[in-house]
């Protein structure tokens, strides 16, 4: 009975957790901000705690969830309709490096040593601070950063070439499926599908791991066990 008990109450928190964050309509982990990052680790805490105790049931783990859910929302109501209350609530961006100079102060009040900022210029390709004219922290955590112009890479507008088009490559075959929205989406179909494999002396789509396509390439598979 314990057991039974805990498989329901686990897959209503589940349930309920899921609904929670697809209506609030969460970022990934590591777009989190301070506040989202508490927000998540409260909600498990609420339904693990619940789990075990017999005293708490569904519509405690309900209520919980539920009233957790509201203030959230009111939270990001008022970061939408009132302005001032972001920089509260979500925090603000902070320059790091300004025109080349490292900003101690701010590094120091974001608690951000040489060694996170080094770490998270790594990140970007970028070896040493002197490649840097602004680099700014985000307030998920991450650095944006813009390097001084003689070490940007030249740009297609630099050399004076015509622009080209970009071609997104399409996934075709997915371990021995086709993705027919994807098929459709590049004007093709099976039967097109099936010649270009026998070109690659490819008998059956279920031998196909990978494939995928673009105008400039054409198709590339990858077999299964190859």
């Amino acid at each position: 009975m314990q057991f039974g008990s805990i498989f329901i109450e686990t897959l209503f928190g589940f349930v309920t957790l899921f609904i929670l964050a697809k209506l609030l309509g969460k970022t990934q982990i590591k777009q989190l901000t301070a506040f989202d990052f508490i927000s998540a680790l409260i909600l498990g805490e609420l339904v693990g705690n619940a789990l075990y105790d017999k005293e708490v049931g569904i519509p405690e783990i309900g209520f919980a969830v539920a009233l957790w859910g509201v203030l959230l929302f009111i939270t990001e109501i008022t970061t939408q309709k009132i302005k001032k209350s972001r920089s509260l609530l979500e925090g603000s961006p902070s320059i790091v490096i300004h025109k080349g100079k490292l900003q101690r102060d701010i590094m120091r009040k974001g608690k951000l040593d040489m060694n996170q900022l080094l770490h998270l210029l790594r990140a970007k390709d970028v070896f040493s601070v002197q490649e840097v004219d602004y680099a700014i922290l985000e307030t998920d955590g991450t650095l944006s950063v813009v390097k001084k112009t003689n070490y940007q890479p030249l740009s297609r507008q630099d050399l004076d070439l015509p622009l080209q088009e970009i071609l997104l490559p399409a996934m075709i075959i997915n371990d021995g499926e086709i993705i027919k929205d994807n098929l459709e989406e590049i004007g093709k179909d099976n039967d097109w599908l099936v010649e270009e494999l026998r070109k690659q002396d490819v008998n059956s789509i279920k031998d196909v791991f990978y494939a995928e396509y673009d105008k400039k390439n054409g198709l590339y598979i990858q077999q299964q066990n190859k």
